[in-house]
């Protein structure tokens, strides 16, 4: 395999001098990468420079660094290494390209069976108008003010009693500290928590957001079974980690809940190991068979839960709005590192959102939404059995997990897929040891019969004997 020399590392400003204007920049840093790599200027096995240094060279937002290299993982350009960075893969992908490489790509449309779509209707888009209008109209003296680091006061309570009553979550206004979503929880853990070279259990197969946030962390492979995270392994592995990322009422991507003897045991290790617990529960709205799951963070003793939530599933991404539930030990830190890298948070949007919540807006559009996405899921489920899949529907969550025979190309067929108008993910991506292939198939965000259609259309270029997932 050739490597590049690190001694004579390349002059990355001189290799992309201008990202192309137009468009997002994580895409046309992309477009810049993948071109360099099809050309043989990057060969098989180069390593990546660090994102934060590339980011400086380029003069871009390390997030779109991130995002860049995420895009060529999950198409086979690149290949992340645990605790070593990003190569370039051993094997290139050929995959034709329309028009010329170093064109900017625009942003793909939402295609059905894409995850984290908008569940916002049009009556929930009509009440948070009408609320934001009246926020406008009569606007109170703390819109005109840099607010509290920790977020909008108001909004804090509600997340608080929401998150009581719906998750049991033990937690009260102070412990909450609103974020830009998921993603921006996460970076303030890595960095007002965790270190560089902190060694962090990560689900296996797992969220690759995730990864790209703790980036700069050691990561450990933990197996994920029918049970959720296996604990024991993670025992075995590292029983001194810093810290460990889970999604244990619906993992991402399988969708198992981990059980309760698992709950129990890694709950008893953070406990001895002094080790931080990051629980991700990022779609527990969507439950929809069987009694709603607690979340780990309520059965916490010892204060080592730190609970991320977001309301970009359950309303639509361009909110941008989660929130962190903190141990009081990590109050202190963390909100210290919020007031010096962002001290404004979005103040109007915030105060809107408190009174959707506290209207009972919010509530309804659940009730709603879940109808909708259910009947989503039905959809998809017999669309995909009429083509000879047999999926078994998911009890919680906006996708499912579509296993494939051993030896199928999961990439290819969800790039074939794609070119159907059927947005799917390929999973052996989303591990970082051994990996087994399959497809993750987002149901929420279109209409039932677009979905079902966009399924038949892309399961049939897939070519592959029909394949159980029960």
């Amino acid at each position: 395999m050739a490597h590049i020399n690190q001694t004579n590392v390349p002059d990355w400003s001189a290799l992309i001098p201008v990202l192309p204007q137009g468009g997002p920049r994580r895409r046309a840093l992309y477009v810049e990468l993948r071109r360099l790599i099809e050309s043989g200027a990057l060969p098989p096995g180069a390593k990546l420079p660090p994102s934060r240094d590339l980011a400086t060279r380029l003069g871009l937002a390390r997030g779109a660094v991130v995002a860049a290299f995420e895009m060529l993982v999950a198409d086979g350009f690149a290949e992340a290494r645990v605790g070593a960075g990003t190569f370039v893969a051993g094997a290139v992908p050929h995959v034709p390209v329309v028009g010329p490489v170093a064109a900017p790509l625009p942003e793909p449309a939402a295609l059905p069976g894409d995850l984290g779509l908008a569940l916002a209707d049009r009556r929930t888009l009509d009440q948070f108008r009408a609320i934001l209008h009246r926020q406008m109209a009569r606007p109170p003296a703390a819109q005109f003010a840099y607010g509290d680091a920790r977020g909008d006061a108001g909004l804090r309570a509600e997340v608080a009693e929401y998150l009581r009553m719906a998750r049991g979550v033990r937690c009260h206004a102070d412990q909450i500290l609103l974020t830009n979503g998921t993603q921006g929880a996460l970076d303030l853990i890595a960095r007002a928590v965790l270190g560089p070279g902190d060694a962090v259990w990560i689900e296996d197969p797992g969220y690759p957001m995730a990864k790209a946030a703790l980036c700069e962390m050691r990561l450990i492979p933990v197996p994920v079974d029918a049970q959720g995270l296996d604990v024991a392994a993670g025992i075995r592995s590292c029983p001194g980690a810093r810290a460990a990322y889970v999604t244990p009422s619906h993992q991402f991507p399988t969708g198992v809940a981990l059980s309760m003897p698992r709950r129990l045991a890694l709950l008893d290790w953070a406990a001895q190991a002094g080790a931080w617990i990051i629980e991700d529960d990022y779609d527990s709205e969507f439950r929809h068979a069987g009694p709603p799951l607690t979340a780990l963070q309520g059965m916490d003793g010892q204060g080592r839960v730190i609970y991320v939530g977001t309301f970009s599933k359950a309303l639509f991404p361009g909110l941008r709005i989660g929130y962190l539930v903190l141990p009081e030990a990590l109050l202190a830190p963390v909100i210290a590192l919020r007031r010096r890298v962002d001290r404004y948070p979005p103040v109007l949007a915030e105060a809107t959102l408190a009174e959707f919540l506290r209207e009972g807006h919010f509530a309804s559009h659940l009730r709603r939404a879940r109808r909708g996405v259910r009947a989503a899921r039905d959809a998809l489920v017999a669309a995909l059995d009429g083509a000879g899949f047999a999926v078994q529907p998911p009890e919680q969550g906006l996708h499912l997990l579509l296993p494939l025979p051993d030896g199928c190309d999961d990439r290819a067929m969800a790039q074939a897929a794609r070119l159907q108008g059927f947005g799917v993910r390929a999973l052996s991506p989303m591990y970082l040891a051994a990996a087994q292939s399959g497809l993750v198939i987002g149901f929420s965000g279109f209409a039932p019969e677009v979905l079902a259609q966009a399924a038949r259309r892309g399961s049939g270029v897939w070519g592959v004997a029909p394949y159980s997932s029960t």
